[in-house]
């Protein structure tokens, strides 16, 4: 396991401690000495990884604060659906098109196509991620606890696209890359096209994930109203843990309509880490836009 999967793996820990145990609101103290370190370490290594600080984690992953995204998201989400945009955002400047393949493409598989691919660290864990020469088809985040993780996100993307020509590419799919890597600045100049296959169902709730805001949340029943599937929440669910995009299509930003966080098919820990990394983000673009005035 190389230093990034360690830190990941102590964050994810965390997570999965602090999560479990957020109604007695853990002391940093306590959860740092769970995963072996001192708080002035834990607390670098946690604001570092997951975006934000434990404490502010540990508020954004209360219900409460999750209904309340909840809530603003509804009309936010409308109002996007209506003017075909995600809105102001975090990747303010990285125009986000999505390709499906035709039915013809669909039925030869790949065939014919070249698909290059590359395992790196990011702010989330390692993942896989892969791109055809019309867009970025895959981004898996790997369990940092398996060491086949890597091999079998490989195999199931050479069965998705399984006539394709797989190429091994450090640079491959940069642009995603560039978003998910430590120290990032969360935007990029550069366009980014997807390039997606999958039912004519499944590619209308991607879509509609890309018009959800970033720092926002939206429930699965919200979600099947607003692709006009009413009463198609479980459909929407099986859609979403079919995503092969990960963090870019956002699945991340759906919950149950409780507020609970729901499942997510890359682990729960690393879905919570993402909404308060995004919230955080969120919360600061505003501070920005309005700043405080001066006393």
């Amino acid at each position: 396991m190389n230093a990034c999967d360690s830190d990941y793996a102590r964050v994810e820990a965390a997570i999965k401690y602090i999560e479990e145990r957020a109604t007695a609101q853990p002391s940093l103290e306590e959860v740092a000495g769970q995963i072996g370190l001192s708080t002035y370490h834990f607390q670098r290594l946690f604001t570092r990884w997951a975006g934000v600080s434990p404490k502010r984690f540990l508020q954004y992953i209360t219900v409460e604060a999750a209904k309340k995204l909840l809530d603003e998201s509804a009309s936010v989400l409308d109002t996007a659906l209506d003017v075909g945009l995600s809105g102001p955002s975090r990747l303010h400047d990285l125009f986000i098109s999505a390709e499906a393949v035709t039915p013809g493409e669909f039925k030869r598989s790949g065939e014919g196509l070249e698909i290059r691919y590359c395992v790196r660290p990011t702010i989330f864990g390692d993942c896989l991620v892969a791109a055809s020469p019309r867009g970025l088809c895959a981004v898996e985040f790997l369990d940092v606890t398996d060491p086949r993780a890597a091999p079998a996100a490989l195999e199931t993307l050479k069965r998705r696209w399984n006539k394709a020509t797989f190429v091994e590419d450090p640079t491959a799919g940069k642009a995603a890359l560039d978003l998910l890597t430590p120290g990032a600045t969360l935007s990029s100049s550069q366009p980014l096209a997807l390039h997606l296959k999958g039912s004519n169902f499944q590619l209308k709730v991607w879509q509609a994930l890309l018009a959800i805001p970033d720092g926002h949340l939206i429930s699965y029943s919200q979600l099947a109203e607003k692709i006009g599937a009413p009463g198609a929440a479980r459909a929407v669910g099986t859609a979403l843990g079919q995503n092969p995009i990960a963090f870019i299509i956002p699945c991340h930003r759906v919950l149950r309509a409780s507020g609970e966080i729901g499942g997510y098919k890359w682990g729960i820990e690393r879905k919570k880490a993402i909404i308060a990394f995004e919230a955080t983000a969120l919360s600061a673009a505003r501070r920005r836009q309005n700043p405080a005035p001066e006393k």
